[in-house]
């Protein structure tokens, strides 16, 4: 018998599965929704809208970037829903002109409101006499010297134009002899793209604005007849060769060839004449790019330098974070506070300052006599880094692997690698063909005849930044059993040393994918037997074919599943016979939902004490089961289990301000609250945390929860 053609399987998946791409242009979609939304600030809204651009601009230097190599290159590998790389293209390009189409609509609407409000963005028109000289002086003094304008003439060659370039073409006459001239200027990147004019009225003027309204002072002799702007992004995704023998040497060539990557997308400003966008696209060889008219602002990401403006009546509220009262009872002694009892701090919600403080004591202490770290992702200013160049000083063994594979923070990473190997720590990068994904510090302490280990497990970044805007969970603990395990991790990722016989921690690439799929196979068995079964996840993606046909399984035996995911969703939810028992909901508000957490009944509805819980630094995606490190770690000390189950995984099941529902058609409903209404954020912003609060969480007495029966 003849073997079924792969390729029409897979094209029938595409009722099983959505597309992973297209998925992700409706999450940001969902994110520009919120530039809409009349519930937020004004200045918070032009922010939202800003991130939707920064999100596109990196969708297409990597996700369409990737897509548009392999039909260059005649790859036909589909994707889980069937698509070809063509197929994919076709649907995001269509998809995409729509989306960049609402950018600019909410653009034009929020420019009016922020007039009203005193903040202005000035065009070419007419301006007060002390404002003209003010912005004639400036461009003549802080950006005429900056710039080169480069005449398009077979004398000179077409320039380079870096990605994110955004450049102005002129179309002259020169007076003398009526010579038509075209020249191009590159707007150097060092410039900021909007300059403020001084004054107590906040105005601002784009930098291609600012060029264009003194373009005779650029161009004396010429008449400027049109100009043109025009913007491009370069293909920014780097490939790892197995064979490569050093990888610091690889990144740093890699990143230097990344900049002069394949131009991706060409926006261009609506109304330059077509020969004029065929020759740029011509010089540039850029006609596989994908060209986008464009009728408004361009570089939408750009925006963000306005929402800085100091205007706090136009901005959410100012919030401080807490820091752990438990750790402050314990006099700040961060090890004393984790030997009494397993700690979990709830970012950005309380300080990442306790995470810092947690290394700075471990590089002072001197019974400490080993620090281990993992850095994904560490930021430009990083606290972190600090502490581990001052313990490997001060005599400590400190190891730092570094992974130099985090996309877009590769140079970074490579600084901070050069900066702790002069301190003399002991820096690694890991696995060639896998990335260190894993949040993972440890501490090893003298303590009399014996030596403690102390560790931190996070579900984000060791990234100050980020902390202060990602929702993530740190959850500190001197149990020896996640010792033995975390040191295990480490000489695998340094030594190639698999573990053996973990007592907690699950790893990928070893066995997360395995012992995930066992959790979901036990709660089909407690439904099979008429007992109550019950699935809750929250994730940033979800795309595996595997655990998504798992969890339809789960469905169909009559196992109740509630998922929280953020950005990517593949499983299609609410389909008769397929995922009845299946809901999907997305949380985008002030914060950005980052935590992994994952809840199993154990034979019991959610939420209870008796359930399996766990915190992880992974998504259900192919790349984090089988090709990252990562951990999963269960959560058994029983204030912490009921803070992150009853508290956290319940407080996003009742949000209904700022959640979204995904339909069995792909689209996503925002939900409407009925009666009372319940703020994610806002509630973990006004209610302190449980497990860090010590006496004064005892002297209050139970820990609180929250109820799923509030939602109706």
């Amino acid at each position: 018998m003849a073997e079924a053609d792969p390729s029409q399987t897979l094209a029938a998946n595409g009722a099983r599965y959505f597309n992973r791409e297209l998925s992700w242009l409706n999450f940001n979609l969902r994110v520009l929704e919120e530039a809409g939304n009349p519930a937020h600030p004004l200045l918070e809204r032009l922010r939202f809208l800003s991130i939707s651009g920064t999100n596109l601009d990196e969708f297409f230097m990597v996700r369409v970037a990737g897509l548009k190599g392999q039909q260059l290159e005649g790859v036909e590998l589909r994707s889980v829903d069937g698509l070809t790389p063509a197929q994919q293209l076709d649907a995001l390009e269509e998809r995409v002109l729509s989306l960049m189409g609402e950018q600019q609509a909410v653009w034009h609407r929020l420019r009016s409101k922020l007039r009203t409000a005193n903040i202005s963005v000035i065009g070419l028109e007419a301006v007060d006499a002390k404002t003209e000289n003010w912005l004639r002086t400036h461009f003549r003094e802080q950006v005429f010297p900056i710039l080169t304008p480069q005449a398009l003439d077979p004398a000179h060659p077409f320039p380079f134009i870096p990605n994110k370039g955004l450049c102005l073409f002129f179309d002259l006459v020169r007076e003398s002899d009526k010579e038509v001239v075209q020249e191009l200027v590159i707007l150097p990147a060092t410039l900021p793209r909007f300059v403020r004019v001084p004054g107590k009225a906040a105005r601002f003027i784009a930098i291609e604005t600012l060029v264009r309204r003194y373009s005779t002072q650029l161009f004396p002799g010429f008449e400027v007849r049109d100009s043109g702007l025009f913007r491009i992004l370069r293909d920014s995704d780097i490939e790892i060769e197995e064979e490569a023998e050093d990888l610091v040497r690889y990144y740093r060539t890699a990143i230097k060839q990344r900049r002069r990557g394949r131009i991706i997308r060409m926006e261009i400003e609506s109304g330059v004449a077509q020969p004029v966008e065929d020759k740029l696209q011509t010089m540039m060889q850029g006609h596989e790019a994908i060209v986008v008219d464009t009728d408004g602002f361009m570089g939408i990401g750009d925006l963000a330098q306005i929402v800085e403006e100091d205007r706090p009546d136009l901005k959410f509220p100012a919030f401080a974070p807490r820091f752990p009262e438990r750790i402050r009872e314990y006099g700040g002694d961060c090890f004393a506070a984790i030997r009494a009892k397993d700690i979990v701090v709830h970012h950005p919600y309380e300080s990442f300052d306790v995470v810092i403080a947690f290394l700075k004591q471990a590089a002072d202490d001197p019974d400490v006599v080993a620090i281990k770290q993992t850095l994904y992702r560490a930021g430009k200013q990083s606290a972190i880094i600090r502490a581990l160049i001052d313990a490997a000083e001060a005599g400590k063994s400190v190891t730092a692997v570094v992974e130099l594979k985090a996309r877009f923070d590769e140079e970074q990473n490579l600084l901070w690698a050069s900066q702790l190997e002069r301190a003399g720590v002991q820096v690694v990068y890991g696995f060639i063909e896998w990335k260190t994904h894993a949040k993972i510090s440890m501490v090893v302490r003298r303590e009399g005849d014996v030596f403690r280990t102390y560790c931190h497990f996070g579900t984000g970044n060791y990234h100050p930044v980020t902390a202060r805007i990602y929702t993530d969970l740190s959850f500190f603990t001197a149990d020896p059993r996640a010792g033995r395990d975390a040191a295990q991790v480490f000489n695998y990722i340094t030594g190639y040393v698999e573990p053996q016989h973990m007592e907690m921690i699950t790893l990928s690439p070893l066995r997360l994918r395995q012992n995930l799929t066992a959790l979901i196979d036990d709660e089909i068995e407690h439904a099979r037997a008429g007992r109550p079964a019950t699935i809750w996840a929250k994730m940033n993606s979800l795309v595996d074919s595997a655990i998504i046909e798992k969890l339809y399984a789960a469905s169909n035996a009559g196992v109740k599943i509630e998922l929280i995911i953020r950005g990517i969703c593949c499983l299609r939810p609410g389909v008769p016979g397929m995922s009845d028992n299946i809901s999907v909901k997305s949380v985008v508000g002030r914060f950005l939902e980052h935590s992994r957490i994952w809840a199993f009944g154990n034979g019991k509805a959610l939420p209870n004490n008796a359930a399996k819980l766990f915190i992880s630094s992974a998504d259900w995606m192919s790349r984090n089961f089988d090709r990252r490190v990562e951990y999963m770690l269960p959560i058994e000390n029983p204030t912490v289990h009921d803070q992150v189950l009853d508290q956290v995984l319940v407080a996003n099941l009742l949000d209904n301000e700022q959640s979204w529902v995904l339909q069995s058609d792909g689209s996503y409903q925002r939900v409407k609250a009925d009666g009372k209404h319940f703020n994610l954020h806002r509630y973990f912003m006004t209610n302190p945390s449980l497990s860090g609060r010590g006496a004064a969480r005892r002297k209050e007495g139970a820990v609180p929860k929250l109820s799923l029966a509030e939602r109706g």
